[in-house]
């Protein structure tokens, strides 16, 4: 196994290790795979195809950390648990160009898309970016990989969807929202990829492990 990247913290779940990366990334060294959801690529492109005025570079910005990714952990296999891109409005040419740049990067990488809900409505990433589409879930030891999150009777699920962000608050009304893993009895959940998403629907339950990420650093909560 490559060194754990700085950073990172290695915990058990369902009886396998897995790292959990300060770019929101799962890293599962014993099946050499990287897990990340909801990058929502093109997510800015669509929201300017809309007359809504937002930064530019987020999908760029993205993929470098994306790439910080699979350097730091020498992954060889990328598994994106949905929501890959954003809407149909954001396959604009200057985004998919700067998609196709970074996939040729890391052109020895097998790329695989469990379809999420906003896949549905975007369509598969084109063919030349060669990933691997499907709707059924991905397994791997006692993992099974969604987009939503369902205990499922495979095994210990994966997901993601719900973007979990913690708060955490300090003297005074200081507070901070930071982006989380959370683990609960059958199913984990990671945060967005995506840096111009923010918080979703995730509720913590009684029984989940959170790990909150803050300074390019995950702390276990």
């Amino acid at each position: 196994m490559t060194g754990v990247p700085p950073g990172a913290l290695t915990r058990e779940v369902a009886g396998a290790t897995v790292v959990m990366l300060p770019q929101r990334a799962l890293w599962l060294p014993a099946h050499d795979t990287v897990l990340v959801a909801d990058l929502h690529w093109g997510k800015a492109a669509a929201f300017r195809a809309a007359h809504v005025p937002v930064p530019v570079g987020t999908t760029s910005s993205d993929l470098s950390r994306l790439s910080v990714v699979l350097e730091s952990t020498g992954a060889r296999r990328l598994v994106v648990l949905g929501d890959l891109l954003h809407a149909r409005s954001g396959r604009h040419h200057d985004t998919l160009a700067a998609i196709a740049q970074w996939r040729a990067r890391h052109a020895a990488v097998h790329m695989l898309l469990v379809r999420g809900n906003h896949d549905l409505q975007a369509g598969d990433p084109p063919p030349e970016l060669d990933i691997v589409c499907t709707s059924t879930p991905w397994r791997a030891g006692p993992f099974v990989g969604v987009h939503e999150p369902e205990p499922h009777d495979a095994g210990y699920v994966l997901a993601g969807h719900l973007h979990p962000n913690v708060t955490l608050r300090g003297r005074g009304r200081t507070s901070a929202r930071l982006p989380a893993f959370a683990f609960g009895p059958s199913v984990g959940l990671l945060p967005a990829f995506s840096s111009f998403t923010g918080g979703g629907m995730y509720e913590p339950q009684p029984n989940d492990h959170l790990f909150a990420i803050a300074d390019n650093e995950v702390l276990a909560l």
